[in-house]
């Protein structure tokens, strides 16, 4: 753009400078928002993205002395990049095929030394804790640490990725699987991010509610610039600053490579890293620049550095630094004279030992000091790094250093030799261990400052299983009478499931023990599911209120927002709403604060849309409900394709520790319900429940004596039809609301054909396979003990046909076919769901009555008990035309 009056822009320009220099950069950074304010209030917007210059946000003069003793900290960190590099580079050489990583860590260690020296408080008598997400492929490191302070032992680390034999370590931050060590999972690329926000939020959420003291507490998570093009690493930026959460700092390790390239090769990452911060509210701080610099911005007067940093994609930066001195001082100095001039007097050696500041414990700590002392809003630390730091040609700023598992001799030496390790050459062939005599300096003082930071990070609190018969807490779950005794004797009243789920879930809430511990969820769909009423009974959670008169102010049920409000109403925003479930699912043991909650949505969003978010809510042992609504892929009838779930419980299936169950009866769902609360907060068992709820309506039977264990095992008969010594006879199985077409099938068969039947309701497909599965397992491997039989064999013996109808996939009742003698015949709703009435939908994927009985006269004459004839007849009969397309085909 043409400066029409460069003399005027030379004035604005000292102004700015002489009130920075003069009064400070609070009082710089004020006028320039007055002049950004007088901009906007005229219908302009700056122009161009908001970043900063490329140096370091806090200046020399402002970075303050180092509180700790360098010479120390320096050291322990080479060690602790060494036993890392060599834990990944011994497996691999062993066994080869393991797989690791070196570079992340390598570009990571002064990052986490920061933090593990003056920052990561762990949890003590007096203090929660802080709570610290680890960048997943730096895990060597952080093993390499705990093995410094005794928390690991030699075998351990000589075990990394090797679990099976029961001690060895994890490839990354699975609490799953080392329940006293890691905290939360963040392998899966972006989850760490989204998992970090949503935590904050959740402690300011338990604080206001008066459940736990949070405050003081911080969330630190350590992410990779390549990690930050996840949807899930942005999606929860805007939350955080929209609550002002000031509890939690993101550090981006910005090594500017991901796993094939340079995460920017035409541009800075770190720039756009900024702008995209700025824009969602952060505040942010950029470390750019090692200490080694600051003699050179000190004499670059006209800021010619700047210029040339301004000129420098990231994938030329990557470039340089794979390379040495010389060929930086050529490549990146020589190319302007003035910046030629500036590093005249430095040899090769001296600019080759310019280092980046994530790789400069001064400038970490005096960024991670800024982000504490920040109120008001959440902090970004951007820091420079090298991937591959110390790797030299092995891996240093290399295209393939991700990939690198073993170094060469020559750059093992180099690596020694450039960390000044005390290590022989045998040592280092033979990649041995290093650990430092317990009365060394690096020992001592490494054990006083996280004795000054209150213990280990990280370290997770895994509650043990009671006997609920001698427990406490064994009184916190109300008698299942107090809120569920209009599904146990519902006599005939018509409801849903969901009503009745919504309807339970209010009575909990009223009551004084559990109630408050009691966490709903929703992802802006409460009216939909019937949940308006929670709006002034819990009131919806907001940190500053409401500062507005709802439209609906006159109503019974008017939207109401409190401080202290229960319902996290989360917006359309499913990945959000999952992860405030998985803080709430977890908080027993990460703020020793047991909580239940009840994540109620469209089924279709859940399991499909953040599967991965379950699974690692999973893995971090969760404990609450997910209640999949409006599901079923004929009953939910108008919404069509996208909304239509059929496939929600075979992925559930998948997660081991996730309990999932299709009640088609209210009294089913309270059972359900009342055996999951006793589960997860009287006998503290690592499960959680997802369970199907559907919004038609029907007569609702009162609850059968005797029934309670079989519903919860997941099989149990509701009824029969003809005489139950008849020889020709067919054993029906129906799941949600698809049971009373499989019941009207049944009164079809006695009356239409004389065929008599066992009806039967599948609360649990999964469950079923489960133990069928285990049990056939048992079996084979004690071949010399009586044979066990399962629930479902014994609810299912012999060779009669069965019929299995579902509101999903035909894959889902076929879990059980392999365990059962008897032929099942599998009906379902494969294929793409679509807009229609529930009648014509079930016609469509022949899941209605009449299909049942079709499937059933087949299967009896498959069978030879009666004759293809009638199987003719009854196609005849119901004008079923055998020409026409599967529904899985159109």
């Amino acid at each position: 753009m043409h400066d029409s009056d460069p003399i005027e822009t030379k004035e604005w320009i000292d102004s700015i400078s002489a009130v920075t220099s003069l009064q400070g950069i609070e009082r710089a950074q004020f006028l320039m928002r007055q002049l950004e304010e007088v901009i906007r209030n005229s219908g302009f917007t700056a122009s161009g993205q908001p970043f900063s210059a490329y140096r370091n946000s806090i200046p020399l003069e402002r970075q303050g002395s180092y509180p700790g003793n360098l010479e120390l900290e320096e050291r322990i960190t080479a060690i602790t990049r060494w036993n890392a590099l060599a834990m990944v580079m011994r497996a691999n050489r062993a066994y080869g095929g393991l797989g690791g990583h070196i570079a992340s860590y390598a570009s990571a260690a002064e990052i986490f030394e920061t933090g593990f020296n003056h920052f990561f408080r762990a949890q003590t008598d007096d203090f929660g804790g802080d709570l610290v997400y680890f960048q997943p492929h730096s895990a060597p490191g952080i093993y390499a640490r705990a093995f410094l302070e005794g928390r690991l032992d030699e075998e351990q680390l000589s075990n990394y990725r090797q679990e099976v034999a029961g001690n060895g370590l994890c490839s990354y931050p699975h609490p799953y699987l080392m329940p006293d060590f890691w905290q939360f999972p963040t392998g899966s690329m972006g989850i760490g991010p989204i998992s970090a926000v949503y935590q904050a939020r959740y402690m300011r959420y338990l604080e206001a509610r008066g459940l736990a003291e949070t405050a003081g507490r911080h969330v630190w998570g350590v992410f990779g610039d390549g990690e930050m093009d996840e949807p899930e690493s942005i999606s929860g930026l805007t939350l955080a600053a929209r609550e002002g959460l000031d509890n939690i700092t993101f550090i981006v390790n910005c090594n500017l490579q991901r796993l094939d390239g340079p995460v920017r090769g035409n541009g800075q990452i770190i720039q756009e890293l900024e702008s995209l911060f700025i824009g969602a509210g952060w505040n942010v701080i950029k470390v750019l620049w090692g200490s080694e610099w600051d003699s050179l911005f000190a004499h670059d007067t006209n800021q010619v550095l700047l210029r040339r940093f301004a000129e420098t994609v990231d994938g030329e930066y990557q470039n340089l630094g794979s390379k040495d001195g010389d060929y930086n001082r050529a490549k990146f100095f020589d190319a302007d004279p003035d910046t030629k001039d500036l590093v005249a007097h430095m040899t090769d050696a001296e600019i080759n030992k310019l280092k980046r500041g994530g790789h400069d414990l001064r400038k970490l700590h005096a960024a991670f000091t800024a982000a504490k002392a920040h109120k008001g809003a959440p902090t970004v630390i951007l820091a420079k790094t090298k991937k591959g730091f110390g790797m030299g040609g092995a891996g240093e700023s290399r295209m393939s250093s991700h990939q690198a598992k073993t170094i060469d001799m020559t750059s093992l030496t180099a690596f020694r030799d450039r960390f000044s390790l005390p290590l022989s050459d045998n040592d280092i062939e033979s990649l041995n261990f290093y650990k430092p005599a317990d009365n060394s300096e690096e020992m001592i003082y490494m054990r006083a400052r996280r004795q000054a930071l209150g213990g280990h990070i990280p370290s997770r609190k895994a509650t043990q299983k009671v006997d609920s018969c001698n427990d406490n807490q064994a009184l916190l779950i109300p008698q299942i009478n107090q809120y569920a005794k209009f599904a146990l004797r519902a006599d005939k009243k018509s409801m849903s499931t969901t009503m009745a789920a919504v309807r339970m879930l209010g009575a909990l809430l009223k009551d004084k023990s559990l109630g408050p511990k009691i966490v709903p969820i929703v992802a802006d769909e409460a009216r939909t599911f019937g949940m308006d009423n929670l709006f002034r009974q819990i009131g919806i959670y907001a940190p500053l209120g409401q500062l507005y008169t709802p439209e609906d102010s006159a109503s019974m049920m008017f939207y109401k927002e409190l401080k202290n409000g229960q319902l996290l109403e989360e917006g359309i925003n499913e990945a959000g709403a999952i992860s405030s479930w998985a803080a709430a699912a977890t908080s027993y043991s990460v703020h020793d604060t047991p909580t239940l909650p009840f994540y109620i949505y469209y089924s279709m969003f859940g399991f499909q849309r953040v599967g991965d978010l379950i699974w690692a809510a999973a893995d971090q042992r969760a404990r609450g409900f997910l209640l999949g609504a409006t599901a079923g892929r004929t009953t939910l009838s108008g919404e069509g394709l996208q909304h239509q779930d059929g496939s929600s419980h075979i992925i559930a299936s998948t997660v081991p520790n996730c309990r999932a169950y299709d009640p088609a009866y209210a009294y089913e769902l309270a059972l359900i319900m009342d055996h999951g609360m006793r589960q997860m907060m009287e006998r503290n068992v690592d499960e959680f429940y997802y369970i199907t709820v559907m919004n038609e309506n029907y007569a609702q039977p009162s609850m059968p004596k005797g029934i309670e264990d079989d519903v919860l095992r997941g099989l149990y008969q509701v009824g029969t039809r003809g005489c139950k010594e008849a020889d020709i006879r067919v054993r029906l199985i129906g799941s949600g609301t698809i049971l009373n077409e499989v019941i009207a099938a049944a009164d079809s068969l006695l009356n239409d054909f004389n065929i008599a039947s066992d009806i039967f309701s599948a609360t649990s497909f999964t469950e079923l396979e489960r133990e069928a599965r285990a049990i056939e397992r048992t079996n084979r491997l004690s071949p010399s003990k009586t044979p066990k039989i399962s629930h479902v064999q014994a609810c299912l013996p012999g060779h009669l046909p069965i019929i299995a109808a579902t509101d999903y996939v035909r894959a889902l009742p076929q879990l059980i076919a392999p365990y059962l003698e008897g032929r099942l015949v599998a009906l379902g709703t494969d294929g793409f769901g679509r807009s229609d009435k529930r009648a014509v939908l079930r016609k469509f994927f022949e899941v209605d009555s009449k299909s049942i009985v079709i499937a059933a006269i087949e299967a009896l004459a498959r069978a030879e008990m009666i004759e293809y004839s009638e199987l003719t007849a009854a196609l005849e009969q119901y004008e079923i035309d055998g020409d026409t397309p599967a529904p899985w085909t159109i």
